[in-house]
C-alpha cells in the first residue's frame, strides 16, 4: 500500500486511549521524519482571511509568495442595504447611479440590458452593491462552485467537457449584459456580479467584454462571459489601467478567438491585464474556480506599454481550455467564414507580474503554429514596443498542476522587444509537483519538449524545478545563452520520459556563441557545466534511450524499467512508482522513497489530485 503523502493520516490511526507519553514519542519521530508534501487548500479564500489578510506564507523556495490578498466571501463583502427591482428595459448604469451603497439590483432572468460604462460609487469593504440576476440562490450554484451555460439554457458546448446543470435541465436563469463599448464595458468600484451573462452583439466591433479599467473592489461571481457563437472577440475580462481588488470567481469564460491573416484581431485572452499607465498599483487579483477559453492565452498578463507591475496574484483551480475542434484537421474541425486558422498560443504566459501563485491548475490543448510552438507555460518579461521599461517576471510559484495534450511544457526566456528593448528582469521561479503526459511534437507544430531556456538579457536567474513528472517527445532541456553563466539552476527529485532523436540536454540555437552549442554532443552534465553556475542536478529518475547524465541520477531505458505504474505512448493513467511487485508493478521502482527529501521521485500524485478534484 503507498504511503499517505498527508500528515493527518497518521493522526487518524491513533486510537483515542493511546498513551500521552507514547503520543509525544510518535510525534517526536514524525517530526524528525524527512518533509512529506502535503494537497495544498482548495476553498476559495484558504489563503485570505476576512479584512483581506493574506495567508500564503513567505516563501516557496525561492520565490516569494503574494503579500496581499483580496477575501471573496459574501460573508466578508456584504450588500446590507434594499434590493431593488429594476426593470427589463431601465438603463443599468442609471440603476446603479440611483442605488445606495450596500444595496442589491435584481435583474429579471432572461432580461438583457445594453451597457457602455457602469459608475464608480466610492463604496467601502462593508457596503458592495451587488448586481445579480432575480433567480433565488436556492436555483443557483451555491457559493464557492462554478456556474455554466446551463444556467444560460444550453445544455452542452460542441468540443468542451461536459458542464454542471440546474435541477431540472438548462434554463434561462441568468440577466444578460450586452457589451456595446469597443474597448469594453467598465465597472467601478465596490461591485459584486452574480449569475450574470456577459455577450456582445452580432456582428459588431467589440473588442473586449469586461473591463476592469481604474476599478477597484469588483467581483464576477459565478458568471458566463462569451461573445456570440462564433464571433471573433479577443478578450474577456481585462484588468488594465491601475485596477486592484479584482476577483474573477466560480465562472465560465468561453468563445474567445482570433482568426489568422483575415481576421480583426491577432490574440485573444480569456483574462488579462497589466496594460496602462496609471498611479495606481495593479495588485491583490484573484482568478479562482473558473472554465477559461481562449484561442490565444487563457491567462496573460503584460505584453502591452504599462508602467506599473502586477502583483500579488492568486490563480487557482481553473480549467484552462481551448476546443481541439480549433485544431485543423481534427475530427469535427470546422473552418472559419474565411477560411484561416484560429491563432492558437499558450495557456498561461506572464509578460509582467511579480508575486505570483499559480496553483492546482489543470492545463490542456495546446499546439503550435503562429508565433509560438505550443508550450503550456511562459515565463517571458517582454518590454513591448520599448513601452515597458519596468516589465519583469519576478517570484513566480508554480505548484500541483496538471498538463496534458500539449507542444512543450515550459518556455522561460528573457529575450529583447523586437525594437532591442530590454526587460527589467525575469527570475525566481519554484516550480514543483507538476505532472504532464500526452505531450506532441510536429503533429502540433512544436517539439514536445520539458523545459525551453533562451536567456539574453538580462540573464535569467533562480530557476527551482523540483518533483516533477513529465513524459515528453522531445528533450528534457534546450538551451539558448550566450552571456555569462546563469546563476542557480535546479532540477531535482524529478521522473523524465524523453524523447531519443536528439540529445537529452540539448542547444535551442544561437550558434557556437551560445553556451549549449558545443557541449551538447558531450553530454548533459557538459552542457550544465557549460551554462550554469551554480546549478544542481541531482535525485532523478529519467527514461532515456541516449544521453548521459551527472552522477547521482538513475537512468532507466523502458518506463517497466523504471517501475511507472502505467506509461503507455506517453500517456499515464498513473504515474505513480511502484513501490512493490504486483499488478502493473513488475518490479519496485529505483526512485520509490530515493528523492534528497525522503519522498518518492517525480510529483506528488496523491496531492496534486487532491488539489485539482473537481476542478475539469
Amino acid at each position: 500500500m503507498a504511503r499517505s503523502s498527508r500528515p493527518d493520516a497518521m493522526n487518524s490511526l491513533l486510537p483515542k486511549s493511546f498513551h500521552f507519553f507514547c503520543l509525544v514519542c510518535a510525534l517526536v519521530v514524525v517530526s524528525t521524519l524527512p518533509g512529506l508534501a502535503a494537497a495544498p487548500p482548495t476553498g476559495e479564500n484558504a489563503y485570505c482571511g476576512k479584512g483581506n489578510v493574506a495567508q500564503f506564507g513567505a516563501k516557496d523556495g525561492m520565490a516569494e509568495l503574494p503579500r496581499v490578498c483580496y477575501y471573496t466571501g459574501l460573508d466578508g463583502t456584504p450588500s446590507p442595504g434594499k434590493q431593488i427591482r429594476v426593470g427589463a428595459k431601465s438603463d443599468l448604469a442609471s440603476a446603479i447611479d440611483g442605488a445606495k451603497c450596500g444595496d442589491t439590483l435584481l435583474l429579471p432572468a432572461g432580461a438583457s440590458f445594453e451597457v457602455h460604462e457602469l459608475p464608480s460609487k466610492k463604496c467601502d469593504d462593508q457596503h458592495y452593491i451587488t448586481v445579480r440576476t432575480d433567480t433565488p440562490d436556492s436555483k443557483l450554484p451555491a457559493e464557492g462552485t462554478r456556474i455554466s451555460p446551463a444556467w444560460g439554457g444550453i445544455a452542452s458546448l460542441p468540443g468542451r467537457p461536459p458542464f454542471a446543470q440546474p435541477a431540472g435541465g438548462p434554463a434561462k436563469l441568468l440577466a444578460t449584459l450586452v457589451v456595446r463599448r469597443p474597448s469594453g464595458t467598465t465597472v467601478g468600484d465596490h461591485l459584486r456580479f452574480i449569475g450574470i451573462e456577459w455577450t456582445t452583439p452580432p456582428g459588431t466591433d467589440i473588442g473586449r467584454i469586461v473591463a476592469a479599467e481604474h476599478s477597484d473592489h469588483v467581483i464576477l461571481d459565478r458568471n458566463w462571459i462569451h461573445p456570440p457563437d462564433g464571433e471573433e472577440v479577443a478578450h474577456g475580462v481585462g484588468v488594465i489601467k491601475g485596477s486592484h481588488m479584482i476577483a474573477v470567481i466560480n465562472s465560465y469564460i468561453s468563445g474567445l478567438n482570433c482568426i489568422s491573416r483575415a481576421g480583426k484581431c491577432t490574440d485573444a485572452t480569456g483574462i488579462g491585464g497589466g496594460s496602462g499607465e496609471s498611479d495606481e498599483p495593479v495588485t491583490a487579483l484573484k482568478i479562482y474556480n473558473n472554465f477559461i477559453e481562449a484561442a490565444g492565452e487563457n491567462i496573460l498578463f503584460g505584453g502591452s506599454a504599462a508602467n506599473q507591475v502586477p502583483s500579488d496574484i492568486e490563480i487557482r483551480r481553473n480549467h484552462l481550455f481551448r476546443p481541439m475542434l480549433w485544431k485543423e484537421g481534427e475530427p469535427g474541425y470546422k473552418p472559419t467564414a474565411s477560411g484561416y486558422a484560429y491563432v492558437v498560443k499558450n495557456n498561461f504566459e506572464l509578460k509582467n507580474a511579480s508575486r505570483v501563485l499559480f496553483e492546482a491548475n489543470l492545463l490542456e490543448n495546446t499546439w503550435g503554429g503562429f508565433s509560438q510552438t505550443g508550450y503550456a507555460i511562459l515565463l517571458t518579461p517582454k518590454n513591448q514596443s520599448s513601452e515597458c521599461p519596468i516589465c519583469r517576471v519576478n517570484d513566480i510559484t508554480i505548484r500541483f498542476n496538471r498538463i496534458r495534450n500539449v507542444a512543450g511544457v515550459l518556455q522561460i526566456a528573457n529575450a529583447l522587444a523586437k525594437t532591442g528593448a530590454a526587460p527589467a528582469d525575469g527570475g525566481r521561479y519554484s516550480i514543483h509537483d507538476i505532472f504532464a503526459d500526452d505531450l506532441h511534437d510536429q503533429d502540433y507544430k512544436g517539439g514536445g519538449t520539458f523545459l525551453i531556456l533562451v536567456s539574453t538579457h538580462p540573464p535569467v536567474h533562480d530557476i527551482q524545478i523540483d518533483h516533477v513528472t513529465a513524459f515528453v517527445t522531445g528533450v528534457l532541456a534546450s538551451i539558448l545563452n550566450t552571456g555569462a553563466k546563469l546563476s542557480n539552476f535546479t532540477i531535482t527529485n524529478s521522473v523524465f520520459s524523453l524523447g531519443d532523436r536528439r540529445q537529452p540536454l540539448a542547444s535551442a540555437g544561437g550558434g557556437p556563441e551560445s553556451c549549449a552549442t558545443k557541449s551538447q554532443a558531450q553530454g548533459a552534465e557538459a552542457v550544465l557545466q557549460s551554462c550554469f553556475d551554480p546549478y544542481k542536478f541531482d535525485n532523478n529518475l529519467i527514461v532515456s534511450g541516449r544521453g548521459s547524465f551527472p552522477k547521482g541520477t538513475i537512468t532507466v531505458t523502458s518506463p517497466e524499467a523504471a517501475g511507472i505504474r502505467d506509461l503507455k505512448d506517453g500517456v499515464s493513467k498513473d504515474p505513480r512508482l511502484c513501490h512493490a511487485k504486483g499488478p502493473g508493478c513488475p518490479k519496485v521502482s529505483p526512485g520509490a522513497g530515493a528523492a534528497s527529501d525522503g519522498r518518492d521521485m517525480g510529483a506528488d500524485i496523491d496531492a496534486l489530485e487532491a488539489a485539482i478534484a473537481g476542478v475539469e
